[in-house]
Formats: structure tokens, sequence, C-alpha cells
């Protein structure tokens, strides 16, 4: 199983939280960026149906696979 591990870190101006190099958007406040890391956290942890997904991988080549919906990856955030 993976890990999701979301940081919390200033960002233009304000907070946010990131996985990698994706920032979510900016909160006011620290403790806000906070919140929201820890429900995202929950919903990337939470299942849902098998489905069809399309995606663009890191060479520019869009991809189809068929994600499990039991297959959740393990997450934390790092503040």
């Amino acid at each position: 199983m993976s890990l999701v591990t979301y940081e919390i870190v200033e960002h233009d101006g304000g907070w946010a939280y990131r996985f990698g190099a994706t920032y979510s958007e900016t909160f006011r406040t620290h403790d806000a960026a906070l919140a929201a890391a820890k429900r995202a956290a929950a919903e990337q942890r939470r299942p849902g149906d098998t489905t069809g997904i399309e995606y663009e991988d890191d060479r520019g080549q869009w991809r189809s696979e068929l994600a499990s919906g039991e297959d959740r990856p393990d997450t934390e955030v790092d503040d």
C-alpha cells in the first residue's frame, strides 16, 4: 500500500498543504490549512467505487486504467 503525506507549508502569502510538488489552495492561517489537509487525508482513505480512470503521466502520455475503489493509500499529515 502506498503512503500519501500532506505537508503544511507557507505558500503565496498564506498557508497550504502539499503532496510532492502539488499545492492546495492557499489558506489564511496555518490552522485552516491543517484542517483542510486532515480532511483531504481522510477522504483519500475512504473507499469508493471501482471505475475507469484516465490520467496524464509524467511523460505527457494519457493512460487508462481500472481503479479499484478498495485500493486506498495510507495517509498522514506532517505539520
